[in-house]
């Protein structure tokens, strides 16, 4: 994978996420893939990792939106870490957090590996 091929792949697995598109995100991952929470729960295989995403995707938190900060890649690891702001919304409150995803990828550029990391035990939540 060049890293281009890995940006280009990182950068679309964030936007799947922004378009609330689950079959999207699930696309990228392999099939033995590790999702590592930002609560410290531990999702192992397919139908584990899109059982801890279909809460954010059937809306329990409201509209959740990744906003880029920064980007490292190593693509003779065939890794990468992008740094967010989650913003979240619901009609009566707003709020969110900042943290990263360290993703690891097959050499098929499949996701083997999602770790995700929080500066907030919970997202800072308030009424509008």
């Amino acid at each position: 994978m060049t890293r281009d091929e890995l940006k280009r792949r990182t950068l679309d697995f964030t936007d799947a996420f922004n378009r609330d598109d689950l079959e999207g995100v699930m696309g990228y991952f392999a099939p033995d893939a590790v999702y590592d929470q930002f609560n410290g729960a531990r999702a192992e295989g397919l139908d584990a990792i899109r059982a801890a995403f279909a809460p954010q995707f059937a809306g329990a938190f409201g509209e959740m939106r990744f906003h880029e900060e920064d980007l490292i890649l190593d693509a003779e690891a065939r890794s990468a870490m992008i740094s967010w702001t989650c913003a979240m919304r619901t009609p009566e409150r707003y709020g969110g957090w900042r943290g990263l995803d360290l993703l690891f990828f097959n050499a098929a550029g499949r996701i083997v590996r999602k770790e995700t990391y929080a500066k907030a035990e919970k997202p800072a939540i308030r009424k509008l």
